[in-house]
């Protein structure tokens, strides 16, 4: 599982729960566990590939409108 490439409007901010997984962020590459957060920045193209599932998290994210772009 996994979810393509693609921008947000906001920023947003994620919380793991379980399962691993790598993120790009811009031009970087990071591997997460639980107990990892992850800062987005608005903007910034980012993508997510499962390495161990479920893969879980909680996304917190400002209160204002996201528009969501799929860039792949």
């Amino acid at each position: 599982g996994g979810m393509p490439r693609h921008t947000n409007a906001v920023e947003h901010e994620q919380y793991v729960l379980a399962g691993r997984a790598r993120i790009s962020i811009g031009d970087e590459m990071h591997e997460v566990s639980a107990g990892n957060v992850v800062y987005i920045p608005a903007g910034v193209a980012h993508h997510y590939e499962v390495l161990e599932g479920p893969f879980e998290f909680l996304c917190m994210v400002p209160n204002l409108p996201d528009e969501i772009t799929i860039l792949d």
